[in-house]
């Protein structure tokens, strides 16, 4: 069997599998319950100097698909409100019991060097494996200079996880906003200022849904609204394409990465990896499914990781980040045509109307005397764009063919028709 042990900064883990900070990590018996699910490790949710920190009701707003599956969750939970001894207490309580699991620090203060440095230390005189600077929380928190209001700055970034690191010999993560025009900006800065890892992403700021009856944001607490953070699934593509350009840049390739964004399956957990993550957090998915959720990403790892061949988790980390590249260095000579196969298509026609509303007019089809219809491909017309491909809902049913047109592997910057190579 494929063993799943794995090392995030420098901390030893028995899977790459860890709670985020969250409601699912926010005490005691939520962590233990985690613990005997088989969850490696949790990043314990964001502490503060004792705040007066008091959270709303209600708290989430949901966005579902066609079929009434939550695909995302946007939330105005603040930080933990409870108090910080009952935190550092329950922490101390089970670091003894359960030695062989991680436990991460989160936290969070004003811009000030003082509260920074000795929350620090309190969380660390705890017992915790290693501290996770909570700098992308992008509702209720960022509106008292706190969060995202520090996250969105690189300088900022850099003198705080500089503050913490100057007090502490544990390991520092430097948890990012995805609110910003560029993850490198805070990537980096997070790096110079001695970062031991970076955890992206925290949740998108976004706005769910509108209660058109009460003509407010949802959740709607006394008939208004506010913006939240958003997670789930649905933020998986953002999290996977942040992680990827941490991972192929020059300066931060060799910055460990906590990934987090919309894992909810062994697969998703394979896709950061291999796209430079060395550990996972998951938070959306066990709110939805529960702890035991963390049985089928374990499972699912393992058995796919055996029937790949790889051993360890660091036979296939980063194996995808040499093949993510800038646009203008694909081959733009490459070609493909989608066929589509009689025998499995059940004529409903999504293919036709897609190409033929929206796209290129390269699909045709014809009806025989008994009333079936068969669809078939006009080559000719087909650019391979793959939209029909994606909305069938027979699987394998229109497959992507490549074409030998003879033409040799070209970028666009070779091109001929790119009025850069004219000068």
């Amino acid at each position: 069997m494929a063993n799943l042990n794995c090392k995030v900064a420098g901390i030893e883990s028995i899977n790459p599998f860890w709670l985020a900070s969250a409601p699912p990590t926010d005490k005691y018996i939520n962590v233990v319950r985690a613990f005997e699910a088989g969850w490696a490790g949790v990043v314990w949710k964001t502490l503060g100097e004792d705040p007066p920190v008091i959270n709303m009701a209600s708290r989430y707003g949901v966005h579902k698909n066609g079929n009434q599956h939550i695909v995302g969750i946007n939330n105005i939970e603040l930080i933990s409100d409870r108090p910080l001894q009952i935190n550092l207490d329950e922490i101390r309580r089970v670091r003894k019991e359960w030695p062989d699991r991680v436990i991460i620090g989160s936290m969070m203060a004003v811009i000030e060097e003082k509260a920074w440095k000795e929350l620090a230390i309190a969380i660390a005189e705890a017992g915790v494996q290693g501290l996770e600077l909570n700098l992308g929380c992008p509702h209720g928190m960022c509106e008292r200079g706190m969060g995202s209001a520090i996250g969105q700055v690189p300088e900022m970034v850099e003198k705080v996880t500089r503050w913490v690191k100057e007090v502490v010999d544990i390991p520092v993560f430097t948890k990012l906003t995805p609110n910003i025009t560029n993850i490198l900006w805070s990537a980096e800065a997070a790096q110079l200022g001695g970062a031991d890892a970076v955890s992206l992403i925290n949740t998108v700021n976004s706005i769910v849904s509108v209660d058109l009856d009460q003509m407010a944001p949802t959740p709607v607490v006394d008939g208004k609204g506010t913006h939240g953070g958003y997670c789930g699934t649905a933020v998986k593509p953002i999290a996977l394409n942040m992680v990827a350009e941490i991972s192929r840049n020059q300066p931060t390739k060799d910055l460990q990465i906590s990934a987090i964004g919309g894992i909810e399956t062994w697969r998703d957990a394979a896709e950061f990896i291999a796209l430079g993550a060395d550990g996972l957090q998951v938070c959306t998915a066990a709110m939805l499914y529960g702890f035991r959720i963390v049985d089928d990403m374990i499972a699912g790892l393992s058995d796919w990781m055996d029937e790949k061949g790889y051993a360890s988790i660091d036979d296939f980390r980063g194996m995808a980040v040499g093949n993510t590249v800038d646009w203008n260095e694909l081959n733009i000579n490459y070609d493909t045509k989608a066929f589509i196969d009689p025998e499995s298509c059940i004529e409903c026609g999504r293919c036709h109307i897609a190409c033929e509303d929206t796209s290129h007019q390269a699909i045709k089809f014809d009806v025989s005397k008994e009333g079936k219809r068969t669809f078939t491909v006009i080559d000719d017309e087909c650019v391979g764009c793959n939209l029909c491909a994606h909305i069938c809902p027979v699987p394998d049913c229109i497959e992507m063919c490549p074409v030998d047109n003879g033409l040799p592997h070209m970028t666009w910057p070779e091109h001929p028709l790119n009025p850069m190579n004219e000068q």
